[in-house]
């Protein structure tokens, strides 16, 4: 039986290196093309292989994972994607669902749950992690906007930089992309998050997303 081909984008070296060394040590898979950003890409080209599952990292330093998994969907249309995070956001999540991705996998999920989510994943199904192994992965949309905030702007005084913020959670950017636009710490982020969680009485940045939209559209 032939081996399941996979590239892994991953920016950390270290992780990288033992991800590749973890899934070819098991002799079902092999990692034909590695990399810190979609140089990967264009490394499987000059190699003429075609994976059929690419690992990616959510959090990458020198690019946006969401955009480059647009350009994965249309230079490798075969290859299923699954996202690898250690503490997975439920905005990028929803995101990366809408885009297209066939699987979530923890960073530090045990060998056992790498080898079965790469398994399901290239069957066709689709993989969650773990905390929301109780939302079907084709309606976490749906979930997101019957949890959303039911208040009114009218209600909610927001600061300046708070509505910023708002507006920039509904575009799905993370933290480290909103301080890069609002010329401010990720701490600073942060507790503008918190602060924005508290007034719309709201747990989740994918409520405040929803709510965004949810306000904008009414």
């Amino acid at each position: 039986m032939s081996k399941i081909k996979i590239l892994l984008i991953e920016d950390n070296r270290l992780l990288r290196e033992g991800i590749a060394a973890m899934l070819n040590d098991d002799g079902e898979f092999e990692v034909v093309a590695r990399s810190e950003d979609g140089d990967a890409v264009h490394q499987l080209k000059s190699l003429d292989v075609s994976p059929d599952v690419v690992l990616l990292d959510m959090g990458l330093e020198k690019a946006n994972s969401l955009k480059l998994m647009a350009l994965l969907m249309e230079e490798l249309p075969a290859a299923k994607v699954i996202a690898m995070d250690i503490l997975p956001d439920h905005v990028d999540i929803v995101e990366f669902v809408k885009a297209g991705g066939s699987g979530f996998i923890l960073k530090n999920a045990p060998l056992e749950d790498w080898i079965k989510t790469i398994k399901i994943v290239v069957t066709g199904e689709k993989v969650l992690p773990p905390m929301l192994t109780n939302s079907l992965f084709t309606q976490i949309v749906e979930f997101a906007i019957k949890n959303g905030a039911d208040q009114h702007t009218d209600s909610v005084q927001f600061t300046r930089r708070e509505r910023e913020v708002v507006d920039l959670i509904a575009k799905g950017l993370s933290n480290k992309e909103m301080a890069e636009s609002l010329h401010i710490a990720t701490f600073t982020v942060k507790s503008h998050v918190h602060n924005i969680l508290e007034k719309l009485e709201l747990k989740t940045r994918l409520q405040i997303a929803t709510f965004a939209r949810t306000e904008k559209s009414g």
